[in-house]
C-alpha cells in the first residue's frame, strides 16, 4: 500500500509548477491522469509544442524517459475545446478527487471547466489552480515566469552578492517550491479536510504568494527592525564571513554556515587561528578582515582536503557539487536520490529519487513518463465507454 494509493488525479498542466506537483502525488501512489490537448494546438499552445517558431533548447519531451516529472502518469488526449471532449472530461470527474490547472484566471470558465461548473458534477472535488499572482489583485491576468514572482515577491533583491547585480537562482523560488510545493500542500490538507466536512474545495495557489511565504523570516525581521535587508548583507546572504562561499586550492569551493558560537570556535580551531574566535560578532571592518583571512587559508588546500578536515571537526561545512559530482556523492546514494531504472527501449534510466521518506507506505516509481495519448482507450474504456463510441468520438476529434 502506497500513502495516496485510491486518490485519483486529474492534471490539465503543462510547464513546470503543475507537473512537478503532480509528480510528487504519483509517486506516493495518487491516479494521475494526465488531460493532453490535441496534437496541433493553436496559438501559444502550438510554439510550446515546437510546431512554431523556434523551439526553446535543451526542453526534454514530455514522452522521454528521463524527464521525470511526467512519471507515474498515464495520458489521455481530450480536446477541451469541444462539447463533446468536455462531456468526456465532466465523467471522469464523477470518480476523481483532485483536478488541477495552470491557466490564467478565467481561461478555465471560458473552456467550461472552472470549480463552479466541475463542482456541480462532483462535489467533493478538490480543485488546486496554480498561477503567476493568485485569482483576485491586479496582477492577477498578468502574465510571468518564475523570474517575475520571484522580483515581486521581494526575494531576487536578497540573492547574489553585495553591491552586485541580483543572481537568478535557476526556477526553483517561484516554480518548484512557491507553486509546486504550496499546491502539494494545499491539496492535501483539502483532501483531509474533506475527511471532516465530506466537502471538496478551491485551492487557489499563487506562486508569488508561495515566495512571500518562503521570505516569512526575513519579512519578520524587517517588521521588527524596520531596516531593509541588502543583497549581501543579510544574515543568510554573506553578511558575517562564517556564513559564506570560499575558493580553494584547486578552483573549486567549499561552504561554511557556522552561525552557533560553538560550531565558529570548531572552524576557527581547524584553520589555527584560535585567535579569531572573540571576533564572531564583529563589526563591519573587523568582519572584512576576517573574510580576508579565511580567503587566503582556503586557498592553500583543494575543496576535498578541506571538507575531509570539516567533516571530521563538527564544522558546517559542505562541497560546492556540480550536478555530475552531486550524482555519485555517498550521501546522495545512501538517501536513494538518484535511482536507475530499466527502460524497455533505452536501457538504463536515472532519475531523481523520491525525497519524502515513509517507513510504513513508502512511495516508488512505478512507470515511465506516458506516450501522448497512450491511455486514452484504457481510461474510457474503464470509465464505461464502448470501443465504438470511442472510435466515433476519435474521428470527430474530440479525443486522439
Amino acid at each position: 500500500m502506497m500513502a495516496l494509493e485510491g486518490i485519483r488525479i486529474l492534471d490539465s498542466t503543462r510547464l513546470a509548477p503543475g507537473p512537478f506537483c503532480t509528480m510528487l502525488l504519483a509517486d506516493l501512489g495518487a491516479d494521475v491522469i494526465k488531460i493532453e490537448e490535441p496534437s496541433s494546438p493553436a496559438g501559444r499552445r502550438a510554439s510550446q509544442a515546437g510546431e512554431a517558431g523556434t523551439a526553446l533548447p535543451l526542453l526534454l519531451s514530455s514522452e522521454s524517459p528521463y524527464h521525470a516529472l511526467h512519471r507515474n502518469k498515464k495520458s489521455i488526449v481530450i480536446n477541451l475545446k469541444s462539447e463533446e471532449g468536455r462531456s468526456v472530461l465532466y465523467k471522469l470527474l464523477q470518480k476523481a478527487d483532485v483536478f488541477v490547472e495552470q491557466m490564467r484566471p478565467g481561461v478555465s470558465k471560458r473552456l467550461g471547466i472552472d470549480y463552479e461548473t466541475l463542482k456541480g458534477t462532483n462535489p467533493r472535488i478538490i480543485y488546486c489552480s496554480i498561477t503567476g499572482y493568485g485569482q483576485n489583485g491586479p496582477y492577477r491576468d498578468m502574465a510571468g515566469h518564475d523570474i517575475n514572482y520571484i522580483s515581486l515577491a521581494g526575494a531576487l533583491s536578497l540573492i547574489g552578492e553585495k553591491g552586485g547585480r541580483p543572481t537568478i537562482p535557476l526556477n526553483i523560488l517561484g516554480d518548484y517550491a512557491g507553486g509546486s510545493l504550496y499546491a502539494v500542500m494545499g491539496i492535501l490538507a483539502a483532501i483531509i479536510a474533506r475527511g471532516k466536512t465530506e466537502r471538496g474545495q478551491y485551492v487557489d495557489i499563487s506562486m508569488t504568494d508561495g515566495v512571500v511565504s518562503l521570505l516569512t523570516r526575513a519579512y519578520s525581521d524587517y517588521f521588527e527592525s524596520g531596516v531593509v535587508p541588502e543583497r549581501g548583507n543579510h544574515f543568510n546572504s554573506g553578511a558575517y564571513p562564517f556564513y559564506d562561499v570560499y575558493e580553494t586550492k584547486d578552483g573549486k569551493y567549499v561552504t561554511i554556515g557556522s552561525i552557533e558560537p560553538w560550531f565558529y570556535s570548531n572552524l576557527c580551531k581547524a584553520i589555527d587561528r584560535d585567535d579569531l574566535i572573540r571576533w564572531q560578532g564583529a563589526k563591519e571592518s573587523k568582519k572584512e578582515e576576517i573574510r580576508s583571512i579565511f580567503q587566503s587559508i582556503f586557498r592553500n588546500k583543494t575543496r576535498d582536503e578541506w571538507f575531509e578536515i570539516l567533516s571530521k571537526a563538527d564544522i558546517c561545512g559542505a562541497k560546492v557539487l556540480s550536478l555530475d559530482e552531486a550524482v555519485k556523492d555517498p550521501q546522495m546514494d545512501a538517501r536513494g536520490m538518484f535511482v536507475e531504472l530499466n527502460h524497455s527501449g533505452k536501457g538504463k534510466i536515472k532519475q531523481v529519487g523520491i525525497a519524502v521518506k515513509l517507513s510504513e507506505t513508502p512511495g516508488s516509481i512505478r512507470s515511465f513518463p506516458p506516450r501522448r495519448g497512450e491511455h486514452t482507450d484504457e481510461i474510457l474504456e474503464s470509465f464505461g465507454y464502448k470501443r465504438e463510441e470511442i472510435a466515433l468520438m476519435r474521428e470527430k476529434k474530440c479525443i486522439e
